[in-house]
């Protein structure tokens, strides 16, 4: 018998997801609380990750909208604005224009990261824009707009709404560009990671390849439940995952 290890390859890396994002009619320049239909559920599950956030998303010509809900906890919050990426934090990387074939990130790649702050009444939340290691080019739009993001703090969690307005999306065309690459994590110091596809034990931080798609959808209607496909098939399926 061959005493090779056994390399056991991420169930997710096996499929390319794609979800809906819905139109935020009339959305305003702020932070706005998103209601089920824009629900986006993680498929971090399949790869056995524990889903103890709930994720709601959604667009409009002037920016994209997200919100994060935590509940459950039994430990206080931990967050340090200079250990952000050992925070607890929810983070989003967003392509505007969903290139899926290249390995380091280029100028339309962004990278935003949401800490929901102390368990102090009056501790804000503070959003950044990060840089992408290895990036063949940054983004321009780094420092060039400022993300708003509000919070409630529950006896058991959190809940963040967070605006990325179009000036920080370097490429947001949402009339011609349908489509963009996406990826969301939430990071909790007692829950562990929670992912929208691929896990954090892959570069999922600096190669654009691992992020799944959205499709920008022009209805408020609410999203049919994910499927996903193999990457080794091209054929369309109905849905929110799909080639």
């Amino acid at each position: 018998m061959s005493n090779a290890p056994v390399v056991q390859i991420p169930r997710n890396l096996l499929f390319r997801y794609r979800f809906e994002l819905h139109q935020v009619i009339d959305g305003p320049k702020a932070p706005t609380i998103l209601n089920s239909a824009y629900r986006i559920r993680g498929l971090g599950r399949f790869d056995s990750q524990l889903s103890f956030a709930e994720w709601h998303g959604g667009w409009s010509a002037e920016g994209l909208y997200f919100n994060c809900e935590v509940r459950n906890k039994k430990q206080a919050l931990w967050c340090r604005p200079q250990m952000l990426l050992e925070s607890d934090s929810f983070q989003i990387w967003v392509d505007t224009r969903a290139t899926q074939n290249v390995h380091r990130a280029t100028r339309y790649c962004h990278w935003f990261l949401v800490l929901p702050g102390s368990s102090d009444a009056g501790s804000p939340a503070v959003a950044s824009m990060l840089k992408i290691n290895r990036a063949k080019e940054d983004s321009p739009t780094i420092n060039r707009g400022k993300l708003l993001v509000k919070r409630q703090l529950h006896s058991d969690g959190y809940a963040l709404q967070l605006f990325i307005p179009a000036v920080c999306l370097n490429g947001w065309n949402p009339t011609e560009h349908q489509t963009i690459g996406m990826n969301l994590a939430s990071l909790d110091r007692e829950f562990g990671s929670q992912t929208l596809g691929v896990g954090l034990d892959l570069p999922v931080a600096e190669d654009p390849s691992l992020w799944s798609t959205a499709k920008l959808c022009q209805s408020s209607d609410s999203p049919t439940a994910e499927r996903p496909t193999s990457r080794s098939k091209t054929s369309p399926t109905k849905g929110n995952t799909k080639r």
